[in-house]
């Protein structure tokens, strides 16, 4: 009994946070879900094209702003990595960019 309880503990602990962290950060909640989504509905070849046209040439301003932000807040720099690494790292792993 006591281990449910723990178990049910934990899990709305960790529901609250991630609740929590939607709302303080919404802007980033919904740019990690486009570029997961991006990543998931790519194919691969798709992403060595881009890779290719994408290499030397400046980011859009937009972009820039929202790096800018990342440098500046660490907790949402690491909320955002925490979002989209697992999902950009296996797809880039599936199609040979990385080892």
């Amino acid at each position: 009994m006591l281990k449910r309880v723990s178990w049910f503990a934990i899990a709305t602990a960790l529901l609250w946070t991630n609740v929590a962290t939607a709302q303080q950060y919404p802007m980033l909640d919904s740019v990690a879900s486009r570029l997961v989504q991006k990543y998931e509905q790519s194919s691969c070849e798709q992403l060595w094209q881009e890779r290719a046209t994408k290499q030397g040439r400046p980011k859009p301003q937009g972009e820039e702003n929202a790096i800018q932000m990342l440098h500046n807040d660490p907790h949402m720099r690491a909320e955002f990595i925490n979002r989209v690494a697992a999902p950009i790292a296996n797809k880039m792993f599936e199609c040979g960019m990385i080892p």
